[in-house]
């Protein structure tokens, strides 16, 4: 495929955002790994990806996304993920990671929980 991968970061309070447009595969995934990477070195606890506007993942994609996942828990850190719709949605269902990754319909879903300290 090799599509576009956007990637952008805003903050609400301590808690940010890293919201994902377009295509996320082979080509492109290893994106997210490096900004959370660099998000650790800045001692950053709370995350937020933001799928809402991602069209396609591969493999590569939900590889990154459970990296991450994986990276977190281990450190103690809160991570929400929010808004998986369509073909994404029915790649994480049939993958059964909505039973393992901490989903949530939206970002004001996921700010919400993880502000009351409730990872989703």
């Amino acid at each position: 495929m090799g599509g576009q991968l956007e990637i952008k970061l805003r903050r609400s309070g301590t808690i940010y955002v890293i919201d994902i447009k377009g295509e996320m595969d082979l080509y492109n995934a290893f994106k997210l790994k490096d900004i959370v990477k660099a998000m650790f070195e800045r001692n950053v606890k709370e995350y937020i990806i933001n799928l809402e506007e991602v069209q396609y993942i591969d493999s590569s994609g939900i590889g990154a996304i459970l990296f991450v996942f994986g990276e977190m828990r281990q450190r103690g850190m809160a991570l929400a993920v929010a808004g998986a719709r369509g073909p994404v949605k029915r790649v994480i269902e049939l993958t059964k990671l909505n039973g393992y990754l901490p989903l949530t319909t939206d970002v004001n879903e996921a700010l919400a929980k993880l502000r009351d300290g409730k990872t989703p």
